[in-house]
């Protein structure tokens, strides 16, 4: 029989944040062989997204890019039609997962937002209040610490 860490949260992992707070975690991950920082890890989000700045960053070109035509809504409300989609490996500690980014022409404090999508093919666990995602790696629990 197979053991897994236990993947939780405890007062303890409040340390360092200033409470009460509402905000989500913003952690870097490795992209491309880059370490990204700013990346939005949203929970409530189905798309993951991709900025100018990380798309400039990755030196990736238009022609790097497969049609995605669906319009999105941004958090302003506004429908956002993407420039196109591309698949890149996210490397969080020692764990890799390739990711379908959707490219967006617009502005954000953000480099990307990684999303439930990304969460649940990293077997990770996000808590806003303790600013932190979760993850099993080599049998024992990593976390991203947020800011």
């Amino acid at each position: 029989m197979e053991v897994q860490p236990v993947l939780s949260f405890s007062d303890k992992d409040k340390v360092g944040t200033l409470q009460p707070h509402d905000d989500a975690p913003i952690v870097t991950l490795r992209i491309g062989g880059y370490d990204m920082k700013r990346m939005l890890v949203d929970q409530g989000s189905g798309a993951e997204i991709m900025y100018p700045n990380l798309f400039k960053r990755l030196k990736l070109r238009p022609e790097n890019l497969t049609c995605y035509d669906s319009p999105l809504i941004g958090f302003n409300g506004k429908i956002v039609f993407p420039k196109g989609q591309v698949r890149l490996p996210v490397q969080a500690g020692l764990n890799v997962m390739e990711v379908n980014f959707i490219m967006v022409n617009a502005y954000s404090p953000y480099t990307a937002i990684v999303t439930r999508q990304w969460l649940h093919a990293m077997g990770a666990v996000s808590s806003t209040l303790h600013l932190k995602v979760k993850y099993s790696s080599r049998d024992q629990v990593e976390e991203l610490v947020g800011s």
